[in-house]
């Protein structure tokens, strides 16, 4: 009946004209096996069952803005390309998995008003750079990523504060810093994000 109820729960939310549930919703099962659903999870076991790409672009603020807060998830839909990228260019797949969930937490159809796209948030002009053809594509997405990251830890030496604050804001940014992380909050901030990210998915196991 748990079930039921939560089911026809999600067909209501959904026939709803102008709900926020229309764009997206999350569903979560419990330990007692009843399926929940919203359009405002609040813990890590709700997964995004239903959205539109159209809806979910127009919400998109500047590299990441209105984003949900990114989800520490063990496994994804996107792995094996992740898996796939990482090992072609040399690039640790927890990078690669750390800066997706910072950029676009997972969601390949996310659209900076920048213009920042898919799963690894990239910029139209570095997608041709890095022989990227469909931005939306999930794998052709991370392996122009994947990349960009490894061209960066060249530039950079591996240092990875560097390399992530180039990818938040440029390369040139940070050569003009003097080699330094640039004094721009917003880079600041998503160059701790992921690293929080990154040494988060480190400590587990079994991720990819």
């Amino acid at each position: 009946m748990a079930r039921l109820l939560a089911t026809v729960a999600l067909v209501t939310a959904l026939a709803t004209p102008g709900s926020g549930a229309a764009d997206e919703i999350y569903s979560f099962a419990d330990s007692d096996g009843v399926v929940h659903y919203t359009n405002v999870p609040n813990h890590p076991g709700y997964q995004l069952v239903a959205g539109t790409r159209e809806r979910r672009r127009s919400k998109r603020g500047p590299r990441g803005a209105g984003v949900a807060p990114p989800l520490l998830r063990r496994t994804t839909a996107f792995d094996e390309h992740i898996r796939a990228a990482a090992q072609k260019y040399g690039v640790a797949p927890v990078l690669l998995k750390a800066v997706m969930a910072a950029e676009s937490n997972f969601d390949p159809g996310a659209v900076s008003h920048k213009g920042a796209t898919g799963l690894m948030q990239l910029m139209p002009e570095t997608a041709r750079d890095m022989y990227v053809y469909d931005i939306f594509d999930p794998a052709q997405n991370i392996e122009g990523g994947a990349r960009y990251l490894r061209q960066l830890l060249d530039q950079f030496a591996g240092d990875m504060k560097l390399v992530l604050a180039a990818y938040n804001a440029g390369p040139e940014r940070v050569r003009r810093s003097g080699g330094a992380v640039p004094a721009i909050p917003e880079t600041q901030a998503y160059v701790r994000k992921v690293l929080g990210l990154y040494e988060a998915y480190r400590r587990r196991t079994g991720d990819l």
